[in-house]
């Protein structure tokens, strides 16, 4: 790998997305949609000046990490509390009607099929896609909002989370029924092991940061020691316990969230985030698209894809929301919120495409998803947390 051109690459990356980045804030749109636009016009889809490498996707990684882990430490564990039993219903009902909408799907184009065909586990796996929600480009919108520590910001987070632990589960049972030598028990076996050693570990660390924070107040030998937990609790996740890397993180920042120099260590994440990471993660959406050689056949299945995984999301995260006591307004915010996809969909399709369970044809209908959902959610989100202003007019009648 030459060094030198990725060098070039990062700097072609960092100038278009800060650019594009300004060009939509000026346009009252969030920056992450100038940055993923900003991967579109210089990835492959058209000026193919950039290609994805091993070292810009690793980068990318390493950006949603220290965005997730930047969302923990912004968590209020007394809210994380008090959302909890409805962050899980909210999560079982993004993953379930998802499920079911995309299966039925991919059985309305392509013919129904009988129980253990091979066409009816890809079928259902075009379901288990649709189940992974992609929170990292929420919390950027939220951030940008103002609205991450509330209420709401904190159970979009919670339900997110518990999305994706639930969708890796139902991803884990439904190749244990296609693969027999997969034991699916395994799976949840872990997951309860993770959070459970999280809770007795978290206690020990939380302690320990807590004496370095009262002795050492202040100092970056605190953000750190926080940054190295957070890596190692990443790699712990994923690389022991099989649950996505982002969980991990996003568990070290709620363990640090009530520090006193909490703040000050999410100060120094965002620099990392901001100045590299963060745009690298979000240009690399673009950069992954490659849109040539897609057939009319892909393109009407793969617009009728997105519209169901967009919609199934609304519907059974909003719904419940608003069983759970959220009124209309913030229910509907919760359901536009869980509507991203990113990198987990992506690891899913790719497992999929390993275990020969879907054809790499329905990779384009998961990128399209991705840029779709991306680039609409944050619209949507600004849009519905747009306060209601009175007019000049009516103010002086008024009066």
């Amino acid at each position: 790998m030459d060094v030198l051109l990725i060098f070039r690459d990062l700097a072609i990356i960092i100038i278009f997305a800060k650019v594009f980045g300004l060009v939509a804030r000026k346009l009252r749109a969030p920056q992450v949609v100038g940055e993923i636009v900003a991967g579109l016009l210089i990835g492959p889809s058209m000026l193919g000046i950039v290609k994805l490498n091993d070292f810009l996707g690793i980068c990318a990684e390493i950006g949603v990490v220290l965005l997730m882990f930047s969302a923990g430490l912004g968590t209020n564990l007394k809210d994380l509390m008090k959302t909890g039993p409805k962050a899980l219903a909210i999560a079982c009902a993004g993953v379930f009607v998802p499920l079911a909408g995309g299966t039925l799907l991919y059985m309305l184009f392509y013919g129904f099929a009988p129980w253990g065909s091979e066409k009816f586990f890809t079928a259902v796996f075009i379901g288990v896609i649709m189940t992974a929600t992609s929170v990292s480009i929420t919390v950027e919108t939220l951030k940008e909002l103002g609205k991450l520590k509330s209420e709401l910001g904190t159970a979009i987070l919670s339900a997110a989370i518990i999305d994706d632990v639930i969708g890796i589960m139902v991803l884990t049972f439904v190749i244990g029924f296609r693969n027999p030598q997969v034991q699916p028990v395994f799976v949840l076996v872990r997951t309860v092991l993770f959070f459970a050693l999280s809770v007795v570990i978290g206690f020990v660390i939380y302690k320990v940061f807590k004496l370095i924070d009262k002795r050492y107040p202040h100092t970056r030998r605190i953000p750190i020691l926080a940054l190295a937990l957070c890596f190692g609790l990443a790699f712990l996740a994923e690389k022991v316990f099989g649950i996505a890397d982002i969980t991990g993180a996003y568990v070290a920042g709620i363990i640090l969230s009530r520090l006193r120099d909490s703040d000050y260590i999410e100060e120094k994440m965002d620099i990392n985030s901001y100045m590299i990471f963060g745009p690298i993660f979000f240009a690399s959406i673009g950069l992954k698209t490659d849109i040539s050689g897609i057939t009319w056949e892909i393109v009407l299945f793969s617009a009728a894809f997105v519209g169901v995984a967009l919609i199934t999301k609304i519907i059974g995260c909003g719904a419940t929301s608003r069983l759970c006591g959220y009124k209309g307004r913030d229910a509907l915010r919760i359901g536009v919120g869980m509507m991203t996809r990113g990198e987990v969909a992506l690891i899913v399709a790719q497992k999929g495409l390993a275990e020969g369970m879907i054809s790499s044809v329905y990779f384009t209908s998961v990128i399209l998803l991705i840029i779709v959902s991306s680039i609409v959610t944050p619209i949507a989100l600004k849009l519905l947390f747009r306060e209601k202003t009175k007019s000049p007019r009516r103010e002086t009648a008024a009066r």
